[in-house]
């Protein structure tokens, strides 16, 4: 069989994108990427920062005095190598559109 033969009997299916009713939604201000073996691993995490109310001294020594912060683990999504090219293109995308709106509304 030559190779225009194999191309002509690809099917091509059009994608609905479903959204099952009450799938929650969470909001992420941090991510962690990892690469595993035969995957990757996108870790979403939300932090709050403390409300911090007091003078500037006093707020810095109450940061000091945390230490750390705990970041929350919101959501995490393992995917194929092979979709990474596709999720870095469609979020430069959508990253370009932001942008280009951005500048056209200043």
């Amino acid at each position: 069989m030559s190779e225009e033969q194999e191309q002509s009997d690809e099917i091509t299916l059009r994608v609905n994108w479903h959204f099952p009713e009450g799938l929650q939604s969470h909001y992420g201000n941090n991510v962690l990427v990892q690469a595993g073996q035969s995957e990757f691993i996108i870790s979403f995490f939300e932090m709050q920062l403390p409300i911090l109310l007091g003078p500037p001294e006093e707020n810095k020594a109450k940061l000091k005095e945390m230490g750390s912060i705990q970041a929350e683990c919101v959501s995490k999504v393992i995917i194929s190598p092979s979709l990474v090219k596709g999720l870095i293109d469609a979020l430069q995308t959508e990253l370009d559109k932001f942008s280009s709106q951005k500048s056209n509304q200043e």
